[in-house]
């Protein structure tokens, strides 16, 4: 209460309240990991200005102690409090805001974001919020602020909901965005964490029902000198990754290119990665991207479902033929990373049309397959369409789906397993012998998964992370208890060979699908190989080996030694030669 009447104290004083009641906003958010840095926070930053009084930028994590984010967001003394909230944390989020009012009821509390862009009228008797943004903030978060910061009642526009006007109202949309300041030059954004997102449009030119971007179908971009400018500043600076979060970077062909080719030219170690429409790429586009450096740019690229009724139900109208021409030109050059993306649960998609359209996307082999649940977000078209197409979902983040007419609970649980094993086994690139051999085996690679999944669930696999060795060592069981013979001695040199790339083996301490009888003069053989492969090496850091016999490759079907030399520097990691020697 003090502080209040000091605030009202200061504010009938003219000639100090531009000195003295300067209001300060703390603008936050809670991220999944450290490594993320808002852009959002720095963009409402920029475009709110001095008229909104003192700003301050803090960003923490979901998996900080509540406690200590409490005592965090109260050292910071501001008189205002906006979150930006999302699916991963929304619930801590609203702990926090019940907590901060309780500690100090007179802190006004902002919450904004796509997560909060659409609750109920009730919500503000639900939670102690002083104000909603929805939609795009910019401009919502100005009026508010600015008139808080004169000691007025803000007055309402489109994406401005508060507690006296609690109803829907819109969501605003920054027509012009050349008009938003950029808060990479403004020195707002933390480059530090090794990833910084950058948006260079917004808006996407499709409607898929699934996403929020359905919602703004019209895509705004921001000026070409404003985007090179951006560039150049984080080229300059060396951030290592920088995201696009563009939903379909390249809307325009022309346009895509002119900022593909700035970044050949200018760009000196950073990595790009981009959302893309595959379908849309022409062929100047894709004869310029022939000429990109490998590991500079990252495609992801959303295939969703190959099933036709399946993407004319969810309004996707991408030529699902075009996308794979496209994506198998892109994995011949093997110059770009292709991040191709799978959805389970749509509706009219079944367990096995689900199977069948991961076999037909693994077929253009990309660099990583990832399958993900249905999401039935607030705002989403689905989400409007659940009751009548059938849809069940958790009502709760990340409102993934439970069910549908046409999959159960048991059968998206099994896809739940296919996806962490597609992680462990596919997307890793750890088990590169071992893996064709067990697709050829099953027919398909959803069939191979199918069977892992059931081993993985009968030991329990699923319950606890495994590092590499106790991984080698489930594959094992599972070999062992799937096949015999000369296909099981196969299969576990395939094994062993994919393990000795990815660990340093001991001798005397190797896994037991090793096998290391090795008789004197062979093992002469070895260490004068070893010396000769050591000579030709680099002069720096440390090599040791280990070599065991190998009966079953198809290089070497009379059996052969493999000599694996590992050289490890400091800071450089561990690198590893595998040297064959037959007889």
């Amino acid at each position: 209460m003090a502080r209040e009447r000091l605030k009202l104290c200061l504010l009938n004083m003219p000639s100090l309240r531009g000195i003295l009641a300067r209001m300060r906003t703390l603008l936050t958010t809670l991220h999944s990991k450290y490594i993320h840095a808002s852009l959002a926070l720095p963009c409402l930053a920029a475009f709110c200005g001095d008229d909104c009084g003192e700003l301050l930028i803090r960003e923490y994590t979901v998996h900080e102690p509540k406690e200590s984010l409490l005592a965090k967001i109260i050292a910071c003394n501001a008189d205002v409090v906006a979150f930006s909230v999302y699916l991963w944390n929304r619930q801590l989020t609203l702990e926090l805001v019940n907590c901060l009012k309780l500690i100090d009821p007179q802190l006004k509390i902002v919450l904004g974001g796509s997560e909060i862009s659409f609750e109920p009228d009730y919500f503000f008797q639900q939670h102690p919020v002083d104000a909603l943004i929805c939609g795009e903030g910019e401009l919502p978060l100005r009026q508010l602020l600015s008139a808080w910061q004169r000691g007025e009642d803000p007055q309402l526009i489109p994406g401005l909901r508060l507690p006296s006007a609690p109803q829907e109202n819109g969501r605003s949309e920054l027509e012009r965005l050349a008009e938003l300041p950029s808060p990479f030059a403004a020195g707002l954004v933390n480059l530090q964490r090794g990833l910084v997102y950058y948006e260079s449009s917004r808006g996407c030119p499709y409607s898929c029902s699934f996403c929020m971007s359905a919602l703004d179908d019209r895509v705004r971009s921001f000026p070409m000198p404003r985007i090179f400018s951006d560039l150049q500043f984080l080229i300059d600076a060396g951030v290592k990754q920088i995201k696009f979060v563009d939903r379909t970077f390249n809307y325009s062909n022309e346009r895509s290119r002119e900022i593909f080719e700035f970044i050949l030219q200018k760009n000196r170690s950073s990595h790009f990665h981009f959302e893309i429409g595959a379908h849309l790429l022409d062929g100047k586009t894709l004869q310029l991207l022939e000429r990109v450096p490998d590991d500079m740019f990252q495609f992801e690229i959303g295939v969703q479902s190959t099933l036709p009724e399946t993407l004319a139900q969810i309004g996707r109208t991408a030529s699902l033929e075009k996308l794979e021409e496209n994506v198998r030109r892109l994995r011949q050059k093997e110059n770009i990373h292709l991040h191709l993306d799978l959805i389970a649960g749509l509706p009219g998609e079944g367990y096995q049309h689900f199977m069948a359209s991961l076999d037909r996307v693994a077929a253009l082999q990309p660099h990583h397959l990832q399958v993900e649940p249905v999401k039935l977000l607030p705002g989403a078209p689905l989400r409007s369409q659940a009751a009548e197409l059938g849809l069940k979902f958790d009502p709760l983040p990340p409102y993934s789906i439970l069910r549908s007419p046409d999959i159960d609970y048991c059968q998206l649980e099994k896809l739940r397993g296919i996806s962490r094993l597609l992680d462990l086994l596919v997307n890793s690139e750890r088990f590169k012998h071992l893996l064709p051999l067990l697709i050829e085996s099953f027919g398909g690679l959803s069939a191979c998964l199918e069977n892992l999944d059931s081993f993985w669930r009968s030991e329990n696999l699923y319950d606890s992370p495994q590092a590499l060795r106790q991984l080698a060592f489930s594959l094992d069981r599972y070999l062992q208890k799937s096949f015999s013979g000369d296909v099981l001695q196969r299969y576990r040199e395939a094994l062993a060979r994919d393990y000795a790339h990815q660990e340093r083996v001991v001798s005397g301490s190797e896994p037991s699908f090793f096998d290391c009888r090795i008789n004197d003069l062979e093992k002469e053989l070895v260490r004068q190989r070893v010396k000769q492969e050591v000579e030709l090496l680099e002069r720096s850091g440390k090599v040791q080996y280990f070599a065991g016999r190998f009966n079953s490759l198809p290089e070497a079907p009379d059996g052969c030694l493999l000599i694996f030399i590992y050289q490890t520097k400091s800071r450089k990691g561990q690198k590893v030669k595998e040297v064959m020697l037959c007889n």
